[in-house]
């Protein structure tokens, strides 16, 4: 059961998935509010000072983007917690999400007790004031944006961009559970091949839930580079089940994984924004 009856906003058109969150959530002790229609989810955000929103993205009137741009716009309601719900699937949609905003995105169909752990976590971060993503335990957002901004300040750095790829496809195969085992799977690998290269003035955070930045001294970075290229490649295969293994190896969407060099960001940059935003839509 929930503690002390947190409150979600759910901003759903669907009739029957709002119907079936509303209830769920219910019997596991929040308070609920659902609403079909941005404008309406806007206001509710402002009103009923939810702890949690789940969002859709495909609303009757404005978009689960705009949602979330003007609920991160406004002082009443910037730090709420977002997840959004959604069939869309794309690349270029979970990073628009993550853009505006979003603490997670989920797509549909969807496994209702994934959402219910994924909501307890946002909630446990913002009641803890946790600074660190609940899954790999490596920092995220403002820890993180630290780090950059002394990047972009002082030179001397060098920074790598590693990413998991298709980690949806594989969570939808396996479940959540599975594909959280991966994420702290590769997120150790990357810790322990840090460990062994550097002096110890480096740092690995999360820019969204399955992209890693590595900061560290550059002539540590190329052997960093190559080894851990070749560790996390070689890991993939361990994370299907045996049985699975040979019909995986030849997916469009099996796991993967993009190391990828970032360009000298010393004074190329005036805001950490504008670093994380090239970072993520960056093509891999």
């Amino acid at each position: 059961m929930a503690e002390a009856k947190h409150k979600i906003l759910i901003v759903e058109d669907d009739p029957d998935v709002a119907e079936m969150l509303n209830a769920y959530f219910r019997v596991q002790g929040y308070e609920v509010f659902t609403v079909n229609w941005g404008e309406d989810g806007v206001r509710a955000g402002q009103t009923v000072s939810p702890d949690i929103i789940i969002l859709d993205i495909r609303l009757p009137d404005i978009d689960g983007f705009e949602v979330a741009r003007r609920l991160r716009s406004d002082r009443r309601t910037r730090e709420i917690p977002i997840i959004f719900l959604t069939e869309k699937r794309e690349r270029v949609d979970r990073l628009q999400g993550f853009e505006v905003g979003a603490d997670d995105y989920i797509t549909k169909p969807f496994d209702v007790q994934e959402l219910r752990l994924r909501v307890r976590n946002a909630l446990k971060r913002v009641s803890q004031g946790s600074l660190t993503n609940p899954v790999s335990g490596l920092p995220e957002g403002p820890l993180v944006d630290e780090h950059l901004s002394e990047a972009i300040h002082k030179s001397g750095w060098a920074l790598l961009h590693i990413s998991i790829a298709h980690l949806d496809a594989f969570r939808e195969a396996y479940g959540f559970v599975a594909s959280d085992d991966v994420l702290r799977a590769i997120s150790l690998m990357i810790h322990n091949t840090i460990k062994e290269i550097s002096a110890g003035d480096d740092f690995l955070g999360h820019l969204s839930p399955t992209d890693f930045i590595v900061i560290m001294q550059p002539d540590a970075m190329t052997t960093f580079r190559e080894k851990i290229r070749s560790r996390l490649e070689q890991s993939l295969d361990y994370f299907y089940p045996i049985k699975d293994r040979e019909k995986a190896a030849r997916l469009p969407d099996r796991l993967a994984i993009r190391v990828v060099d970032v360009p000298p960001v010393f004074g190329r940059y005036s805001s950490v924004e504008q670093l994380r935003k090239d970072l993520l839509n960056k093509p891999v």
